[in-house]
């Protein structure tokens, strides 16, 4: 994944449309939210402050899910953003 400089508390938006599977405490990751957007493609989105969505929701590219933070393992507010396919990250750079 790759960790992106934000300020405390600006909104987090979706990648793409899906559907939240994890929306919680996860470990190192802090306050994290998973999204599945089928054919084996998920996004991660970990250090939340806070979470506006929850598990089995379904969330539209571009809306707010979550509000940036240093939750888990974090030395400042940043969001740390994870593409996976078939559950195993990869490189986000040709996703964005």
């Amino acid at each position: 994944g790759i960790d992106l400089a934000a300020g405390m508390g600006d909104p987090i938006h979706a990648a793409a449309n899906g559907v939240v599977v994890f929306a919680g405490p996860r470990g190192g990751y802090g306050l994290a939210t998973l999204i599945d957007h089928g054919g084996s493609l998920a996004t991660l989105y970990a250090h939340q402050s806070q979470i506006l969505v929850s598990a089995g929701q379904h969330v539209v590219r571009g809306q707010v899910i979550g509000l940036v933070g240093a939750t888990g393992y974090a030395t400042g507010p940043h969001l740390h953003f994870e593409v996976r396919v078939n559950g195993t990250p990869v490189d986000p750079m040709p996703y964005l």
